[in-house]
């Protein structure tokens, strides 16, 4: 019987920007890490390295972007590369408010008026995850992106409902071109053991 050839890929939420220290909605605005957002990305780099990691990629969101630079450089990756479809969800006005009654007059059901929808977001997140799954059948790619994005594509791809992803925790995920995905860690813990032939 043939062996069947799945990628594996993992999930990284970009490290602490100020705005989330502050509870504040960041969406597609570029917001900087802080010096808690580098030191969690250096830090992420144990739980990375005992995988061998075949490329590393990222949003083009500066926060993402760095994340992925400091993590490549403790593994030994160079050259993220920028993939715009990994790009948070928009969450159009709504960006920069913090919770209460400013942010409550935006809210509609599924979202706020003039956000990308969760639909939206869900369909471009997994579409560039099972198009970097292609790139690189049968190999490891670590993937730098954003919390609602990985939420919302890694709850369409296994068929259930994830709650937060916590930042530059890992969420390991792999792909088969027949079987579709399955959830090996989510926030760091593993969720099933991978029955991979």
């Amino acid at each position: 019987m043939e062996r069947m050839t799945f990628t594996t890929i993992a999930l990284v939420r970009h490290g602490q920007t100020d705005w989330n220290a502050q509870g504040r909605l960041q969406g597609s605005t570029d917001i900087p890490l802080n010096d808690v957002g580098r030191g969690q990305a250096r830090d992420a780099v144990a739980a990375m390295s005992g995988y061998e990691w075949d490329a590393i990629v990222s949003s083009p969101l500066s926060r993402a972007a760095e994340t992925a630079k400091l993590i490549g450089a403790g593994l030994g990756l160079s050259g993220a590369r920028s993939v715009p479809e990994l790009s948070e969800r928009s969450f159009g006005a709504a960006e920069g408010l913090q919770a209460g009654p400013e942010l409550e007059r935006l809210r509609i059901p599924g979202g706020f008026r003039g956000a990308e929808t969760e639909d939206e977001a869900a369909s471009r997140g997994l579409a560039a995850m099972e198009a970097l799954a292609e790139e690189f059948r049968g190999r490891r790619v670590l993937v730098v992106a954003h919390g609602t994005l990985i939420r919302l594509s890694l709850s369409r791809a296994v068929g259930r409902t994830l709650e937060r992803v916590d930042n530059a925790a890992l969420n390991l995920a792999h792909h088969h071109a027949v079987e579709g995905w399955q959830l090996e860690y989510f926030n760091g813990e593993r969720v099933t053991v991978p029955a991979l032939n």
